[in-house]
């Protein structure tokens, strides 16, 4: 007999859109707050603090914020954080219009921004294993990364076009409404009370999420790889630029073409893995193999000359990328408590959002020091490297083929 369940339920399509929306303002919206950065003040270094600005407070809030998004009503709180988020940027477009804006007040939207996402993304990320059938939280995330990866590709492509064409305070503005317009569709989402535990001290709450994931020796392990399989991507996603405008073959123009292959790999294996149902038993098999696959490929692109090759090879990339962040952030949503998924999901944003920064300054000094190529490749093949221990763990097997967390009790 066929099954018919589907993910589509009218809460997650609600939620699925209005992250649609509220994404492509953002992704927009961030590459003309760069242009508008190195406009104003001519600096780069001003550039990267930005970044590091809109970074570094919603890692250091998240420990925080994984306690109340478990123990508050996570609807109100994702509905507040849209609001106060929108008519910050609705503001910030306002004085740019009038000529009153200054670099201190964008400073002030990046921390903000990047405090209120601290609370958001965990709490939309613990919310989907409520609003779908469990046999499809895995169809459902790759939906929801459809959204970033789609909104970051049509930013990297229209972003500095529609800059120059609308300007900053339009583009600012647009970005305001899109999380206004979040904000007032998350009523309609129906997401199920967590279940009522005793209430404890929020410290105590604090370490009991902590003590949980330390006990999991599976999930220990599924949050580890995902760390540093961040980490040491990003030393090497770093290096591109460079490796693309030292290279007299390639060059700028070249290089949005190559990223634009990768996402657009990328959206095609979120599609893919939205609609194909992978069994438990399969899960782990499915991570080895596109986990090889997808840091050889990368391997391999930097050390052949090809142009044409690394479009077709960072196409696949991309898809075999998207395999291996959909099981990884399914198996943690899958197998963590309803009263404990706020704080798990929080500390997974917190460790791959917190060790982007530095391992993109890694990646800047260890390029400045040794061929670009190699760096490239030995930052790939480490990311390949560090998963080999979980294939050998018994409990991240147990993890990563479990569907719920009946499975793994």
């Amino acid at each position: 007999m066929m099954n018919k369940e589907t993910f589509w339920t009218p809460s997650f399509l609600i939620l699925w859109q209005s992250q649609l929306i509220s994404t492509i303002g953002d992704a927009v919206y961030s590459i003309a707050l760069g242009f508008w950065v190195l406009s104003a003040t001519g600096s780069t270094a001003l550039m990267g603090a930005l970044m590091a600005a809109s970074t570094l407070p919603g890692v250091f809030v998240s420990p925080f914020a994984g306690v109340i998004i478990d123990r508050s009503n996570k609807k109100l709180l994702m509905i507040c954080m849209d609001f106060i988020r929108g008519l910050f940027v609705v503001l910030l477009a306002v004085t740019a219009y009038k000529g009153l804006i200054q670099v201190w007040m964008v400073f002030a939207a990046g921390v903000l921004l990047s405090v209120c996402g601290a609370f958001f993304s965990p709490g939309v990320s613990s919310a989907i294993p409520d609003l779908v059938p469990k046999s499809k939280v895995s169809n459902a995330n790759s939906a929801f990364s459809i959204v970033t990866t789609a909104s970051n590709l049509i930013g990297s492509a229209a972003g500095g076009f529609l800059y120059q064409t609308l300007g900053a305070p339009l583009l600012f503005l647009v970005n305001g409404l899109s999380f206004l317009f979040s904000g007032s569709s998350l009523p309609f989402v129906k997401i199920p009370s967590a279940k009522r535990i005793e209430k404890t001290h929020f410290f105590q709450d604090m370490a009991d999420g902590f003590r949980f994931m330390w006990r999991q020796t599976g999930l220990r392990f599924i949050l580890l790889v995902a760390a540093l399989i961040n980490f040491f991507s990003f030393i090497a996603i770093t290096l591109f630029i460079p490796f693309c405008q030292y290279n007299p073959a390639l060059g700028s123009g070249k290089y949005g073409v190559l990223m634009a292959s990768f996402m657009g790999g990328s959206v095609l294996g979120y599609m893919a893995l939205s609609i194909i149902n992978v069994q438990p038993k399969s899960k782990m098999k499915l991570f080895i193999i596109a986990s090889l696959f997808s840091n050889v490929l990368l391997i391999t692109v930097v050390n052949q000359p090809y142009f044409s090759l690394m479009v077709i090879m960072l196409a696949l990339a991309g898809m075999t990328n998207a395999a291996v962040n959909v099981l990884l952030v399914s198996t943690v949503q899958s197998t963590t408590p309803q009263e404990m998924r706020g704080k798990v999901m929080s500390f997974m944003n917190a460790t791959t959002s917190g060790l982007t920064p530095f391992a993109m300054a890694l990646g800047g000094v260890l390029g400045g020091i040794l061929p670009i190529p190699f760096v490239i490749t030995a930052a790939f093949f480490v990311s390949f490297l560090v998963t080999i221990p979980a294939y050998l763990s018994k409990s991240f097997k147990v993890f990563i083929t479990a569907d719920s967390v009946e499975m793994i009790v």
